[in-house]
């Protein structure tokens, strides 16, 4: 009677089982010590376009086709005892159709050998969807000052007086280093202003030759030249709205003349006409340098410079700004978490004291390449760790932890910076000296570090030095 009782009871568990297999919304796909399917569940048919009696009771690797380079993940599990978390893999059913799935698989161990392997796949198409709707979402929502990522003092400062210029039309002229964010500065005042309805057209002065920005800046006419035809520029094109004028100093000192013409008329004339078009554009230029260096070197016009600078935003380098670090590693990895269909929680501390030790040349441009490309190289690991990032920042930042850690055992030693930082801070402090000897006197101040005024007011300005009035 107990025996019946058993049967009956372990029969209505078999049939729970298969209930419950049949139903979750996720693929499972077990395999025997010999890589033969013994359980095919509904839904990953359903992801591998596959019916059961093709895949049951037949070997795997008979069945589908993997890349050598990556291999099954099944097979793994089997033969090396693998586990593996949140892996995307894609290979192929016996139509040759391509599948991808985001698999967890694990061996099945018992009394120390492996008698089988487990593999639940969740369904990746509902996750491209849902990535491609949020892609599209981004893409049409505007920019504002909210996707600027950052909270400390200088980014805050310089956020503060970009909102202020979105209550203008004047011309804005945006300075900071390559990588530092300068585009999304300049579409944040954009769409935060009352030009937000309108186009915003950006251009990169250094990308196209000097022979084909004049025609795609102004537009032309119909036989000005072999091959022209009637086409308006960007300007044009741009009426009502922003036009981005990106590394302006690349612009030819003939276009820069233009330019301020048309900044000053309003007016744009096409190459090959005789007439002048009228134009509601605002004007917004970003450089990567300085800009009295680049006057006195002849790389930007003075006369552009002051027209253009009736607002000029400067945009602090992420070495000025490190404790912004972690805020945008959490945002990145976040990015391309969605992206590449990882679930990647963190970094760890070793990770982030290394990244602020470095000095971020590249600026913000270079840690979001930096965290896409270690990503890239993250297989089943929900952490960062130190030996995932690219080889050459490591030796980098190995080098500087040695050194750190010779200097930091000598009693006489000093805390040794990047030499560009050590020049900033003496510059800044020199000049503060200079300043408070002559009474905070602009001019003299000037004429005795043998520097033009308005290359020492760029100076006050980059280093938010204070002048008591």
């Amino acid at each position: 009677m107990r025996d019946n009782e058993e049967k009956l009871m372990i029969q209505k568990m078999n049939e729970i089982f298969q209930k419950i297999i049949e139903e979750v919304d996720v693929g499972i796909h077990v395999v025997d010590e010999t890589g033969k399917t013994i359980i095919y569940n509904h839904k990953m048919m359903e992801i591998e376009s596959m019916d059961k009696k093709d895949v049951l009771d037949k070997n795997l690797l008979d069945v589908f086709y993997f890349h050598e380079e990556q291999g099954s993940t099944l097979v793994k599990a089997l033969q090396h005892g693998t586990e593996t978390k949140n892996v995307k893999q894609t290979y192929f059913n016996n139509k040759g159709q391509e599948i991808t799935t985001i698999n967890h698989t694990f061996p099945v161990i018992k009394k120390g050998n492996i008698i089988g392997a487990v593999e639940i796949a969740k369904d990746v198409t509902k996750l491209e969807r849902l990535i491609r709707e949020k892609r599209s979402t981004e893409k049409n929502s505007p920019i504002s000052f909210e996707h600027i990522i950052g909270n400390s003092l200088t980014i805050s400062e310089t956020i503060d007086q970009a909102k202020r210029a979105t209550r203008t039309t004047s011309s804005v002229l945006i300075v900071g280093e390559t990588g530092t964010g300068k585009e999304l500065f300049a579409q944040s005042i954009h769409y935060n202003s009352s030009r937000a309805n309108g186009p915003f057209i950006s251009q990169n002065c250094a990308a196209i030759p000097d022979s084909l920005i004049e025609s795609i800046l102004f537009g032309t006419k119909r036989g000005a030249f072999t091959g022209a035809i009637e086409r308006p520029g960007l300007f044009e094109q741009a009426e009502g709205g922003t036009i981005l004028l990106d590394e302006l100093n690349s612009l030819s000192p003939h276009l820069q003349a233009k330019l301020l013409r048309v900044i000053q008329e309003k007016k744009v004339r096409r190459v090959g006409d005789t007439k002048d078009k009228p134009i509601d554009v605002r004007i917004i230029a970003t450089i990567n340098e300085d800009p009295i260096e680049a006057i006195q070197e002849g790389r930007l016009r003075k006369d552009l410079y002051y027209r253009l600078g009736v607002v000029t935003l400067f945009i602090p380098p992420l070495r000025e700004r490190k404790e912004d670090i972690s805020l945008l590693l959490e945002h990145f990895i976040k990015k391309y978490n969605d992206l590449f269909q990882m679930s990647v929680k963190n970094a760890s501390p070793s990770v982030l004291d290394a990244f602020l030790n470095y000095n971020w040349p590249g600026n913000v441009r270079e840690l979001e390449h930096m965290i896409e490309g270690t990503m890239n190289f993250i297989t089943d690991e929900s952490e960062i760790q130190f030996h995932h990032l690219p080889l050459q920042f490591r030796r980098k930042s190995s080098i500087y932890i040695e050194q750190n850690e010779v200097h930091s055992n000598r009693e006489d030693s000093t805390e040794i910076l990047p030499l560009q930082d050590q020049v900033e801070r003496f510059e800044k402090y020199y000049i503060e000296k200079a300043l408070q000897n002559n009474h905070y006197n602009i001019s003299k101040t000037a004429k005795i570090l043998g520097l033009k005024r308005q290359s020492l007011q760029y100076r006050i300005k980059k280093y938010k030095i204070l002048i008591p009035y």
